[in-house]
């Protein structure tokens, strides 16, 4: 009866299923240039504060296998008002958040209930399209998916520097109570049949356990010296175990929370590879780009958005064009162009110094706009191409699931890499500075105009920024390289890649 049901207005509809997604998308991105900010106002390390990301990131993950069973209790509608009131509250606590641990939980908070709105809203947005205009829906829906990420560093810094932190997370509150009387008031009398389903406990449990541990020794490890720590030992096996759990009891159960027996699926199994890596070293990239540029070059954070939001262009003027004519083509050539293109950019970018103009920066970010314009729509419809028509709601989940899991283990590694390699580089740069080194204490004392110590301290920091830049330029070799090793695995996939998975291709 739902398939029947149309609201008073479908633009109006439209604009309010449209702003929730805009939300929940934007604050997957609006922190990350305010990072170094929300750290020295909250008095923790700059590694620390990647905890911001992650734990939005990993509770995202965990409840977005939820959204079946959350829309059969409740009702689509119910739960997509439900989510977005709570996200809008979560978004205030975070706001007022006065800690980092307070940040941290708020963020956790928001992330769970940012879980099931994505896959909610694009089953409302089709259930109220007729058939012929489902394809403008999820055009519309995939550009806003792809904007909100990209202005949210730019949203993000303008905010940050003339204002204050919290704001990124009061704007919140209009877009989402606005969005949620629009959708109420629309969906109005829309038939809403509900059931009690067995929830999977077990997998739920275990998921949650072997998750969040392993998210925990990800962020922990370095401050913890890794294995030399008790805490990250047990930590490790705790995880570990709950994932073999985990993993047994999923291919085992009747009705599991997580459907792994869809990887025997071919190309469900390399599509899906080929998203969580792509879609990881994306993430790392939008991570580390905003960080270096204030941290290496002293741009402020609105500036470093500015410098990062060309990425953006391509794929608004192209969304639609690429939604409609890329099926023309073999969809491994279109997402072997995408990584090529990206795995060029970040190989540009590893050549990067601290001379760095932000024309060049603005640039290579158009460029691998490009690259972000061809790839989700068609390794989204690859993956769902071999799939069951009663698994493609199970597997579009998964793949979502899957690909949000690897975004924050790679925000953490990434931070992790970053600092690690600086370390070592800056003990490398800093053999030869010693008191037996005529050539470095000359140089100490003319720097510090006879002041010894004001010229050591000249001279480390200078080290200490050439030894950041030259990680950052390690991590993007290695991107590159993981990006050009995706060609190869997209390939594994077999034709035909028909349609049927179309549905989904918004689905980023």
């Amino acid at each position: 009866m739902n398939s029947q049901f149309r609201p008073p207005s479908l633009g109006l509809t439209t604009v309010g299923l449209s702003l929730a997604i805009f939300m929940q998308a934007l604050d997957s991105t609006i922190a990350n240039v305010s990072l170094p900010t929300i750290a020295g106002n909250l008095g923790v390390s700059s590694d620390q504060s990647t905890w911001v990301i992650t734990s939005f990131a990993v509770s995202q993950a965990i409840s977005l296998p939820l959204t079946g069973f959350l829309s059969r209790r409740f009702g689509e509608v119910p739960l997509f008002i439900g989510c977005t009131l709570l996200f809008v509250f979560a978004s205030f606590l975070c706001g007022i958040a006065q800690s980092m641990g307070m940040l941290i939980v708020f963020r956790a908070l928001q992330g769970a209930v940012a879980g099931p709105m994505f896959p909610i809203t694009q089953s409302l947005l089709i259930g109220v399209y007729p058939p012929a205009k489902r394809g403008l829906a999820l055009s519309t829906m995939a550009m806003v998916a792809v904007v909100a990420p990209i202005a949210g560093p730019i949203l993000g810094g303008w905010i940050t520097d003339n204002y204050s932190w919290p704001w990124i997370f009061f704007i919140n509150l209009p877009i989402g109570i606005f969005a949620s009387m629009v959708v109420s008031k629309q969906m109005k009398g829309r038939v809403e049949p509900t059931e009690r389903p067995k929830i999977d406990y077990v997998g739920l449990i275990t998921l949650i356990i072997g998750v969040g541990a392993l998210q925990i020794v990800l962020d922990k490890g370095n401050d913890e010296d890794w294995f030399n720590s008790t805490f990250i030992i047990l930590t490790s096996i705790v995880s570990a175990v709950a994932l073999v759990v985990f993993l047994i009891w999923e291919l085992t159960d009747k009705e599991p929370i997580v459907d792994l027996k869809l990887f025997r699926h071919r190309n469900f199994r390399f599509g899906t590879l080929a998203l969580v890596l792509s879609f990881a070293a994306y993430f790392a990239i939008n991570l580390l780009l905003p960080q270096w540029l204030q941290r290496n070059l002293g741009y402020t954070a609105t500036w470093a958005g500015l410098a990062a939001s060309p990425i953006g262009v391509i794929p608004v003027l192209s969304t639609i064009l690429i939604g409609k004519y890329a099926m023309r083509f073999d969809l491994r050539t279109v997402a072997s162009l995408a990584f090529v293109v990206m795995g060029t950019t970040c190989f540009l970018r590893s050549g990067f110094n601290l001379e760095i103009d932000f024309p060049h920066v603005a640039a290579m970010q158009l460029l691998m706009g490009l690259g972000v314009a061809l790839f989700f729509m068609p390794v989204t419809v690859i993956l769902l191409s071999d799939l069951n028509p009663n698994e493609i709601a199970s597997g579009g989940g998964l793949a979502t699931f899957a690909r949000t899991l690897g975004g924050s283990f790679a925000a953490s590694l990434t931070t992790f890499m970053w600092d690690r390699r600086a370390v070592l580089h800056h003990a490398q740069l800093a053999e030869q500075i010693t008191a037996y080194n005529p050539t470095a204490q000359a140089a100490i004392g003319q720097l510090g105009r006879g002041d010894s110590q004001l010229g050591a301290s000249m001279i480390n920091g200078t080290i200490t920024q050439q030894a950041y830049q030259i990680s950052f330029n390690e991590l993007f070799q290695a991107l590159g390289w993981i990006f050009l090793g995706l060609v190869f695995v997209i390939w594994l996939t077999k034709p035909p890649f028909t349609a049927k998975g179309s549905a989904a291709a918004g689905g980023h």
